[in-house]
């Protein structure tokens, strides 16, 4: 497999919704990848709050079968047919998915020892959460692998903690559906760097 540096995975890294489940990797290396991701990113004060979830198999198409019931009851007629073409053809047709939660448990400990910083921590927890996200994300990629981002929560919420036992502290954030891509994916639209990007030497305004 071709070396790719960091700025490389971090370019290709796209929304790829164009997938197979023919195997890229063994599911031991995205195991690896999962736990790597836990014990590298940081957390506030090393709370350490975010969990994941993988689902591979007969479990990944159970998850996009759940959504669909959830949604079929939720859902227009007339615009689940759409609805249903795209969990079939974007996430389900993959061949694994990544859920990603917040530990509530973790977050409320924090509160409790540090009252000053209170309403801040599910925030920030959050804020961790994300960059899990990434670089899982940005790991698949470099690996071969498709992958988007999902947010059915909370719709199946409740249904996936009762399928798998998830703890009930565990708060689900995102889904990640990953597998063979099939197509790239198109044209991004990028705003010009110069209204989002605020460079300054000067030491500014003293009020």
């Amino acid at each position: 497999m071709e070396n790719k540096t960091f700025w490389d995975v971090v370019k290709a890294r796209r929304s790829i919704y164009a997938l197979n489940d023919t195997p890229v990797v063994p599911e031991a290396r995205i195991e690896e990848i999962a736990a790597e991701t836990l014990r590298y990113l940081p957390s506030p004060y090393n709370s350490q709050s975010t969990r994941l979830q993988l689902l591979f198999g007969e479990a990944h198409k159970a998850l996009w079968s759940l959504t669909l019931d959830i949604l079929r009851e939720k859902t227009p007629p007339r615009q689940f047919p759409a609805t249903e073409e795209k969990i079939r053809t974007c996430f389900m047709s993959g061949y694994g998915t990544v859920l990603f939660y917040v530990d509530k448990e973790a977050v409320d400990a924090l509160t409790a020892q540090y009252p000053l910083y209170a309403e801040k921590f599910a925030l920030w927890s959050q804020h961790s959460c994300a960059m899990h996200q990434f670089v899982m994300w940005a790991a698949l990629e470099a690996e071969g692998l498709g992958a988007s981002l999902q947010h059915y929560n909370p719709l199946i919420d409740d249904a996936v903690k009762r399928r798998w036992n998830v703890p009930e502290s565990w708060q689900l954030v995102a889904q990640m559906p990953f597998g063979r891509p099939i197509a790239a994916p198109g044209d991004k639209d990028v705003l010009p760097i110069e209204q989002r990007l605020m460079v300054r030497r000067d030491a500014g305004k003293a009020e």
